[in-house]
């Protein structure tokens, strides 16, 4: 029987699934990875209303962090809604000294789609940016990142800290159309033609994708290309706001 890589999540507990660790553990098994997850919030919600979020206190979510690390080792994690920028330097300071080669995927939840904002102080980015390996926010979530207006144009700014996956699903003029930016080069992502329906989630979903990829040894482009394969086949599974996912 074949050993399965670990693969840690680090994000909020989203009651209807479609979100958060579970949907990252969802992923992680369909890609035939192992997945741990270090819990940062119990969420009020479901697929369409976002109630509340209560924050799980810093010092609880180290410890959760801190046992895993003493025990398994993670070549890649996946961080997703976090309660502040000073917990997360604390969480890659514990993860880069447990394993100094881990590669970290950030995907910055600084709001919801049904109007919740985290209001995360976002003064030290460029700092928590110089210790990840790639973040994956999407068309909104860039722009609030910097003080640039165009999506684009902001991913460039910041790829020069670290990879940039800019995240296609509220590009409005190119629905679904990702991109890649490293240090100010742009490669281009395009969806396949189909029909596709909203889901809510999915892109915690595609950002796990691709850090699952990349644990299975694929390069970047490639597990980018992969993962975009596997949130289509999500999008298409049915035609609620909660998806299905295939092996």
């Amino acid at each position: 029987m074949k050993t399965r890589p670990n693969i840690l999540t680090i994000a909020g507990f989203d009651p209807s699934g479609g979100a958060g660790l579970l949907a990252d553990i969802k992923t992680f098994e369909s890609h035939r990875c192992l997945g741990f997850a270090v819990q940062t919030a119990n969420t009020i919600q479901t697929e369409n209303r976002f109630i509340a979020v209560n924050w799980i206190p810093d010092e609880l979510i180290l410890k959760q962090l801190d046992e895993l690390l003493k025990q398994y080792q993670f070549k890649i994690v996946k961080i997703g809604l976090i309660p502040n920028l000073l917990f997360l330097q604390q969480a890659l300071k514990r993860l880069v000294k447990s394993n100094p080669m881990v590669r970290i995927i950030w995907d910055p939840v600084l709001s919801v789609s049904a109007g919740f904002d985290f209001k995360h102080d976002l003064s030290n980015l460029e700092e928590i940016l110089s210790r990840v390996d790639i973040i994956t926010p999407n068309w909104n979530e860039i722009t609030r990142m910097t003080n640039e207006s165009e999506p684009l144009l902001a991913a460039k700014q910041l790829s020069h800290f670290c990879k940039i996956f800019l995240k296609g699903g509220h590009n409005s003029e190119n629905l679904g159309k990702d991109f890649l930016v490293e240090k100010q080069e742009v490669r281009t992502f395009k969806p396949k033609p189909d029909a596709y329906y909203e889901k809510h989630g999915s892109g915690c979903v595609l950002s796990a994708a691709i850090a699952s990829n990349i644990l299975r040894g694929y390069p970047l482009q490639k597990s980018i290309l992969k993962s975009k394969r596997y949130i289509e086949k999500v999008l298409k599974s049915n035609t609620t706001l909660l998806g299905y996912h295939y092996e």
